[in-house]
């Protein structure tokens, strides 16, 4: 299935949400994190990452969600396979 990153802002323009739907493969996650990096050089206010429409995630880019995460980035919507996935690699990053 073909990744799609769908760009919404909240009502009170506070929260950009980068909506993430299909599978998510590194190449994916690469460009999620530099979506990311460009929304944070123009504005200041929190960005969150809705993965609740994600079917398949690889390790690779459990890694790049992990390194957002601790830049600030709020993930939502995570299933119980995706959450442990992301687990995982926080884990693995702190051995």
């Amino acid at each position: 299935m073909t990744t799609r990153i769908t760009q919404v802002d909240d009502r009170d323009g506070r929260k950009t949400i980068l909506r993430v739907e299909g599978s998510l493969h590194i190449e994916d996650a690469e460009l999620l994190e530099r979506t990311y990096m460009n929304l944070r050089a123009e504005q200041e206010h929190g960005v969150t990452i809705d993965l609740a429409d994600i079917s398949f995630m690889d390790s690779e880019s459990a890694s790049v969600l992990c390194r957002l995460r601790r830049q600030g980035v709020e993930l939502a919507g995570l299933h119980f396979f995706i959450r442990r996935v992301i687990e995982l690699a926080e884990k693995s990053a702190s051995s």
